[in-house]
C-alpha cells in the first residue's frame, strides 16, 4: 500500500449546516449529489450524510458524538503564523463552531489551538516553524529521527 491519504471523508448530521459553515471558513466546495467535495491541496475533504457515509463503509451508524464528545479523530491544520491560527479560530467561532482550546503554546513548543465543527469534528490549527509549508500549503515533514 502506498503512503498516501487521497480523500478525507467527514459524516455530517446536516450537509446544509456543514457546506454553509465551512464555505464561513473561506472553502470552496462543489456539491454533487448530496455530496460536498473540497480541494485541500494534494487531497479531498468531502462532507457526506453520516448515515449514508456508515452505510457505504458496511458499519451499523452509531450515535452522533455530543458536541463535547470526541469522535476519535483529530484533523489538522498548519498555517504560517501565529495570527493565522488566531484568525482560523476567530473565524471558526463565528461560523459556529466552538474553540475547544484557545491558542496558546503548547507542551511541545510550538502555537495552536482547536475548534471543533458543528458535527464535533476537532481540528488543531497549528503554526509550528518546525514543519515548512510549500508554496501551495502543503506540509513538509522535517528529518524526524535526528534529534
Amino acid at each position: 500500500m502506498e503512503q498516501r491519504i487521497s480523500l478525507v471523508t467527514l459524516g455530517v448530521s446536516d450537509l446544509a449546516r456543514a457546506k454553509a459553515f465551512y464555505a464561513a471558513l473561506g472553502w470552496r466546495g462543489t456539491e454533487v449529489e448530496e455530496t460536498v467535495f473540497h480541494q485541500a491541496g494534494g487531497l479531498a475533504l468531502v462532507l457526506w450524510d453520516r448515515g449514508k457515509l456508515a452505510a457505504d463503509c458496511g458499519l451499523p451508524e452509531a450515535p452522533a458524538p455530543a458536541p463535547a464528545g470526541f469522535g476519535g479523530i483529530a484533523l489538522a491544520q498548519n498555517v504560517r503564523t501565529d495570527a493565522e491560527v488566531d484568525a482560523v479560530l476567530d473565524a471558526a467561532a463565528r461560523a459556529g463552531g466552538r474553540v475547544t482550546r484557545t491558542a496558546a503554546v503548547n507542551a511541545i513548543g510550538f502555537y495552536s489551538g482547536v475548534f471543533t465543527d458543528p458535527d464535533g469534528h476537532a481540528w488543531e490549527i497549528a503554526h509550528n516553524p518546525g514543519f515548512t509549508l510549500a508554496d501551495d500549503g502543503s506540509l513538509i515533514l522535517p528529518d524526524l529521527e535526528t534529534g
